[in-house]
């Protein structure tokens, strides 16, 4: 045998990061073998523990109420509203059930009495809904919200007006007669048919009870409300109406109304002074001409109040009718809910469906039933979804090879994936975070999208172990290759999402803390339990058994290899992998590695000669199966990518699309429609497409807080009153004035007439200065001051005065003194309202108390909702005694209400306007005044959060890149790479932002949340080809080259499943869901597949890090190790330890020549070995045998990939060469190391085992750098 001296070898520099993550890699590597050993208990605990968690999802709660999904947690709103439900309760003072009517098609004018008409139709069968539940009848007349009941002492009269006191329904039916037809109260009285609003004129009522009963009072306060003959005095719609009255305007002529005239400036209720419809309620799409005055509507309007579940429960639970129910709010709600539905269902119906108009019915329990139905989740979508990613996982794992297919372990893999996902939520359960429908829509989807990218990874790495690697050891080494990047991939998700929950919206807050957890939990099963699955399947290639079917031996009894042309030395390069048979000698001592006669014989020879000897079957895969991802890479991918003009185009379209994102980013605009929410074709999403069209109107109001002394704020409160109403959006009246305040209604029910004049009393004239004019009314100091001066009262008595004059006797005698609380003197030289049109403030929460008991309507109107209520107190005028003249003063305010409406809020820049305007005034006046306050409405509650949400975006983006930077840099230890990935990253960010706002994509939180988690699920894609890069050896080019061979496969796969997870969302039935996620995460993913496959390996080959372990010679290989051949007998074992390697500064020494028959110096036969198989299939030994020259390119390493080319290094002198005849049994095969193994780390001793595809040789191994040998030599 001929041999030559091996050269001396430079040793080459492993850096300290490797060092470091070594030890990171060892205890990983300990852990898989671990797992190996234990495997069967390993997935019994881990399937126990995770299904154990899974169990929590029984007590697992959905979140539907809006306020607490979308107002931002610990913001100032949030606290407003906690402070407001501390004073009012929980709930609403009634809820709105509403009809819009349009033309069809879109366009035509509606303010004609025929559309009226159609619009009193729809109303009208929906006033006369009525719903049995629990044994009774429920009418709108018992459901409704009704706004300042008086309360009358004559039993008969208050009965009576209880059933008569009319439903809050706004409507433009009230400028009509016809506006009577939809309250349904009635009342009996003898001789006269049913007493209903249609046949009722107040007036002559109230002269006919006159005659029976006192009702001085009652008619006095119809005075005050201004109601007059109620509809009875209105126009008629159709006045040839048999039913129309003939006090109607128009019942003579018998002519049409002017609708445009009538329903110009708005309408009214039955109260002319505190039922007031404005215009911007009850028309929409409105046009007038040049002078102003209305022309056209587009939409028509009207709105059914009905009281709350609290309200419907407190009114009832005292009545004799549901003695027998048992009574409670949860019953009222029931029954409120009920009627809603059919009120949207009659409503729907009432017009013919060929009809020119059509009517779209809304009310609070459609709202309700669409967040409930969207939190659902979809059984179908969901085993649908998982269904695919089996498919897929299991067909892109299946080999022709049974003994590298892995499809069980795909289909192993997503179900411990699915699993995983359950665990995680049932945790979050247990945690007491509430699902919502982002959790049930989309994070089952995107976990297992996520989830499965890190199976993958270990999948793939897990064949790719080489023979060298003994069987007990597979699995740790597969943790030690991978476990780092999957590390660095749950991490950086989990981070990302911690940091979405900055967000302080409560519902993607809890999608965020769940997603972090389900990423914990996927963490947690990929590198726990997923390993014990690979390691069973390692036990079914051991036995050759079939892959998913292992109850079935395998057919392919014969092992084949396929080894590249260059690990054949000196042998003639083919253009291709060379086919090769590993197999035991006849005499079961050595493994033997088979080569084909000539390098072109195909598999089916070389299988051939042991068919004929043995008979055994054989599995000859197509052409086509032996073609994978990994090759595509290293063959065509690679090569094309790197080229000089690839690297040019790549920069040039990448820098294409980071100006047209940058150029989109501009285009972005921030709001959420709930249209988007809703599902197109239904009739809520109709209703919600008119409502944002043609009505923008929302009811708003201005809280004042405790914390000042409001009788001595008086101006100030006044003053904020009239700054809100020189805001743009807020709704005036056609004086251009805005809507009166509580203060205003309780200094005119005091003062009487307002405006600037002279009031007569017993003191001086006093001028009134203050205030927009209004409509005289008669009040208290005026009916005192004429009774005064009539003689009707006097010092010592009031009983000859009237009901208003008695009062304002009992309040001018206060004085606010507990001590002292009479003053009869103050009658002539006091004021109830003073100079400047102010209570006075020592018998301000006095007068307030008689005010809140005696002017039910006024208080109704101001919507003041007084916290504390002002105790009742009830006047009798002919109660003598000294104590009816004591009057309670009012607990000092807390709370109290300043409504106002807000229109033309179209844009989510008109709200944000509109909010900060409104703020501005508050704030004002708390700096000025000392009066604290704050806005309250649906504009508050949901915009708020445009207020601040792009700066939580950048805070929470920046915060999310730094951790990702800190993650990588400690893990890989690195900051150069680190550096890199994140530029990369907050690329894709960019540009995921940019392609938002070319597809019209509003920012919302939900948008918010995503681009947050695209930083988290971005690192999916780079992170292993940065790996990679760093861990490989060479050029900048070659590295790229050898990163993009391992690992764009599983980055691929991984892109793929996350795809196959959000697909599902497609088949959503909400728009919400297509857009705002399934078209988000399906661009983010593509985004991925493009920066980490293409842009980051053209970065890595011009600016990346230099390589962790370079040679000292700065060649593009590591040396190979000195080979060395022992012999060992079967089954044994080698223990040695690694060459010692020549240092630099060792000049390489020249091997004597040696010929024929010389020995090796050394005393042992080192040789290089070329074997090429005999004929004889039945003892493949070596016939002829060649020595080859270990030269520049040493055994097993390619060329340098890329347009650089090679650094120019010095020739060696050329080596001799000898070449003999002999008969041997050896073994050779070089297994180059993987991207992501740490250099210098490995196990010198093991057993013979079975590799993937053939028998390991026992032998001795020597591994240094990434590059193993084993070779046994006879």
């Amino acid at each position: 045998m001929a041999a030559h001296r091996p050269r001396p070898r430079p040793r080459p520099r492993q850096g300290r990061a490797a060092g470091h993550r070594a030890r990171l890699q060892a205890l990983l590597f300990a852990l898989g073998c671990g797992v190996q050993r234990h495997c069967g208990k390993v997935l019994f605990v881990g399937l126990l523990l995770f299904g154990a968690l899974a169990m929590g999802l029984r007590v697992a709660s959905i979140e539907t109420d809006i306020e607490q999904l979308w107002v931002e947690a610990g913001s100032r709103v949030s606290q407003e509203l906690r402070y407001t439900r501390e004073k009012l309760g929980e709930e609403a003072v009634y809820t709105a059930q509403m009809l819009i009517q349009t033309a069809r098609p879109a366009g035509a004018n509606l303010l004609t009495p025929d559309a009226l008409r159609l619009h009193l139709r729809a109303t009208l069968a929906a006033s006369k809904v009525r719903v049995s539940l629990y044994g009774k009848s429920w009418d709108l007349n018992k459901l409704c919200y009704k706004s300042g009941v008086p309360v009358i002492e004559n039993g008969m009269i208050e009965r009576m007006i209880e059933k008569l006191f009319p439903c809050m329904i706004l409507t433009p039916l009230d400028c009509f007669w016809e506006g009577a037809k939809l309250q349904g109260g009635s009342a009996y009285l003898p001789g006269r048919p049913n007493i209903r609003w249609s046949n009722l004129d107040p007036r002559q009522l109230m002269e006919e009870l006159g005659q029976f009963t006192p009702l001085e009072g009652f008619r006095e306060l119809l005075d005050k409300a201004e109601v007059g003959q109620a509809y009875m005095g209105r126009p008629c719609l159709q006045p040839t109406d048999p039913q129309c009255p003939p006090s109607a305007p128009n019942r003579r002529t018998q002519q049409s109304p002017n609708v445009a005239a009538e329903l110009a400036g708005g309408c009214h209720g039955f109260s002319r002074k505190f039922m007031r419809w404005h215009e911007e309620l009850i028309l929409g799409g409105a046009a007038r001409d040049p002078q102003g005055r209305l022309q056209s509507a587009e939409a028509l309007q009207s709105m059914f109040l009905l009281m709350s579940p609290r309200q419907l429960y407190e009114h009832f639970k005292d009545d004799y009718e549901i003695h027998d129910l048992n009574w409670s709010e949860e019953k009222a709600g029931a029954i409120l809910e009920a009627w809603q539905r059919a009120f949207v269902e009659v409503a729907q119906a009432a017009v013919p469906g060929n009809s020119s108009q059509v009517v779209h019915a809304f009310s609070s329990a459609t709202l309700s039933d669409i967040m409930k139905s969207f939190s659902d989740v979809s059984a179908v979508r969901v085993a649908g979804g998982y269904l695919l990613m089996l498919a897929y996982a299991c067909v892109t794992m299946l080999r022709w090879d049974c003994a590298k297919s892995q499809g069980a372990v795909g289909l192993a893999g997503v179900l411990l994936v699915a699993l995983s996902v359950a665990s995680g939520l049932g945790l979050c359960s247990l945690l007491g975070i509430a699902f919502n429908a982002a959790t049930t829509q989309v994070l089952p989807f995107l976990a297992l999208g996520i989830g499965v990218d890190d199976m993958f990874l270990l999948a793939h790495a897990f064949p790719e172990a080489g023979p060298h690697v003994p069987f007990k050891e597979r699995t740790g080494e597969c943790l030690r290759r991978t476990g780092t990047s999957v590390a660095l991939t749950s991490l950086s998700n989990m981070i990302a999402f911690l940091m979405a929950a900055l967000v302080p919206i409560p519902a993607l807050r809890a999608f965020s803390l769940q997603a972090a957890v389900v990423v914990a939990s996927n963490f947690a099963m990929v590198l726990l339990v997923f390993p014990a699955v690979l390691s069973l399947d390692l036990h079914r290639r051991r036995h050759r058994r079939l892959d998913v079917l292992c109850c079935f031996a395998s057919p392919c009894a014969s092992r084949v290899l396929q080894l590249p042309p260059q690990e054949l030395g000196g042998a003639p390069a083919t253009g291709g992998p060379v086919q090769a048979l590993a197999r035991c000698d006849t005499t079961g001592q050595h493994v033997v590695t088979v080569l084909p006669p000539t390098p072109a014989s195909s598999t089916r020879d070389l299988l051939a000669q042991l068919d004929e000897a043995t008979g055994a079957p054989a599995c000859l895969p197509l052409p086509a199966c032996r073609w994978d991802l990994a090759h595509f890479a290293r063959r065509k991918y690679a090569p094309l990518l790197l080229r000089a003009q690839s690297k040019g185009v790549v920069a040039l379209l990448f820098v294409g699309l980071l100006g047209l994102s940058l150029y989109g980013a501009t285009q972005v605009r921030d709001g959420l429609a709930l249209t988007d929410v809703v599902p197109r074709g239904t009739a809520a999403h109709a209703f919600l497409a008119a409502q944002a069209r043609y009505f923008s109107s929302y009811h708003a109001f201005v809280v004042t807080t405790g914390g000042f002394h409001y009788p001595d704020a008086q101006a100030a409160l006044l003053g904020l009153h009239r700054a809100l109403g020189s805001l743009r959006h807020v709704v005036r009246g056609p004086d251009r004035q805005l809507p009166r305040m509580w203060l205003h209604y309780f200094q005119d029910w005091l003062r009487g007439e307002r405006g600037r004049g002279v009031v007569h009393g017993g003191g001086a004239p006093v001028t009134c200065v203050h205030a927009p004019l209004y409509s005289p009314s008669l009040g208290l100091q005026v009916a005192f001051d004429r009774e005064w001066a009539s003689g009707r009262i006097t010092r010592d008595s009031y009983r000859n005065g009237s009901e208003d004059g008695a009062l304002a006797y009992k309040l001018l005698i206060q004085t606010g003194n507990p001590q002292q609380p009479l003053d009869y003197d103050q009658l002539t030289t006091r004021r109830l309202v003073d100079v400047d049109g102010l209570v006075p403030p020592d018998t301000f929460y006095i007068s307030l108390t008689v005010w809140a008991s005696n002017d039910p309507l006024g208080l109704a109107a101001s919507q003041a909702n007084f916290y504390p209520p002002p105790p009742e107190w009830v006047h009798d005028k002919y109660d003598a005694t000294g104590e009816n003249l004591r009057i309670p003063a009012a607990q000092p305010l807390e709370f109290a209400q300043v409504p106002f409406y807000l229109s033309g809020l179209r844009h989510t820049a008109d709200f944000v306007e509109a909010i900060e305007g409104v703020r501005a005034v508050c704030e004002e006046a708390a700096r000025r005044h000392g009066v604290r306050s704050y806005p309250s409405g649906d504009p508050f509650l949901f915009w708020e959060q445009y207020l601040g949400l792009r700066r939580w975006l950048l805070l929470a983006l920046s915060i999310a890149l730094a951790c990702t930077f800190l993650v990588c840099a400690l893990l890989l230890l690195n900051p150069w790479t680190a550096g890199v990935i994140v530029l990369v990253l907050a690329m894709m960010t960019v540009e995921l932002f940019g392609l938002m706002g070319l597809m019209g994509i509003k920012l919302s939180a939900v948008p918010v949340v995503i681009l947050i988690a695209s930083v988290g699920i971005g690192v999916e894609f780079t992170v292993h080809v940065a790996l990679g890069f760093l861990t490989a050896v060479g050029s900048r080019d070659r590295r790229s080259a050898l990163a993009l061979e391992h690992v764009f496969a599983p980055v691929l796969d991984g892109g793929i499943s996350t795809l196959l997870g959000v697909l599902m969302l497609a088949g959503s039935e909400f728009d919400f869901i297509m857009r705002y996620f399934f078209s988000v995460l399906s661009v983010l993913t593509v985004l991925g597949l493009l920066n980490g496959l293409v842009l980051l390996p053209v970065l890595l080959s011009v600016i990346g890090p230099p390589a962790e372990v370079p040679p000292v010679d700065n060649s593009s290989r590591l040396p190979s190790p000195e080979p060395l051949p022992p012999p060992i007998a079967h089954h044994g074992f080698y223990v040695g330890r690694p060459p010692a390697w020549h240092g630099p500064d060792t000049a390489p020494e020249t091997p004597p020549a040696m010929g024929p028959g010389d020995e090796d110096p050394s005393g042992s036969a080192q040789a290089c070995i070329l074997l090429q198989a005999g004929k004889d299939p039945r003892f493949p030994c070596i016939t002829v045998v060649k020595a080859f020259e270990v030269g520049p390119e040493p055994l097993g390493q390619e060329s340098t990939t890329g347009d650089r080319p090679p650094r120019a290094r010095p020739t060696p002198p050329p080596p001799t060469y000898a070449t003999v005849t002999a008969t041997a049994s050896v073994t050779l095969a070089l297994h180059p190391g993987l991207p992501g193994a740490a250099r210098g780390y490995a196990h010198a001793a093991f057993e013979d085992s079975e590799s993937d595809g053939h028998e390991d040789v026992p032998g001795a191994q020597r591994t240094h750098h990434g590059c193993h040998a084993t070779a046994t030599c006879r």
